[in-house]
């Protein structure tokens, strides 16, 4: 069975379209089989930027394990100084956000990276943002935490999105033991949006 972190090119393509409102702004992006949620955006990732926007992050911002890029081109879209690179290791995912951010004229701002998780990251940033692949397990998701320290500058932060019913206190603790100032911005729905700085 393929999930949506693995790299599958033998599933069939049927190319799609999803939006979604959010602070009074419509949203539009490509999302396609073999992505995860690709009939909608996931409740975390809504809720994720619901908190996100606000914040106003700028300066260098890497969205790990961005999929079909809804955080990572929102971010973009409303944070003209912001610099983004969007990392996935699914191709086909990679290029639906790169899709979606040509047709938004962002590519002069955005960067898509296919990347097993760090591997073909170069920081350092202002900030990581990460919606984490529960289905993939913790030896994954937590190495998306554990690397997230070498690529964010002094006073950088990693923001993170987890259910409290897929593991979200067991990654607060983790990320205590990781990083100096760990804390819990908002929950919503059982969704924990956690904010670790360097």
């Amino acid at each position: 069975m393929s999930h949506y972190f693995d790299l599958d090119p033998s599933l069939e393509s049927n190319v799609r379209t999803i939006t979604f409102s959010l602070y009074n702004k419509e949203y539009r992006y490509y999302t396609d089989n073999g992505v995860f949620s690709k009939s909608r955006i996931d409740e975390g990732s809504y809720i994720f930027l619901k908190v996100l926007l606000p914040l106003h992050l700028t300066g260098r911002i890497l969205d790990l394990g961005c999929g079909y890029g809804p955080i990572g081109l929102t971010i973009a879209q409303n944070e003209l100084e912001a610099r983004v690179d969007l990392a996935d290791i699914n191709s086909r995912a990679l290029a639906l956000a790169s899709r979606s951010g040509t047709e938004l004229e962002l590519n002069s701002r955005v960067t898509f990276l296919q990347s097993d998780i760090y591997e073909k990251i170069e920081g350092p940033y202002d900030s990581i943002v990460v919606n984490p692949p529960i289905r993939a397990g913790k030896v994954v998701t937590y190495k998306m935490y554990s690397g997230a320290k070498q690529f964010l500058i002094d006073g950088g932060s990693l923001y993170i999105v987890i259910r409290r019913k897929q593991g979200a206190e067991s990654a607060f603790k983790y990320l205590e033991t990781l990083f100096e100032n760990v804390s819990v911005l908002h929950k919503e729905k059982g969704y924990w949006i956690i904010k670790a700085t360097k």
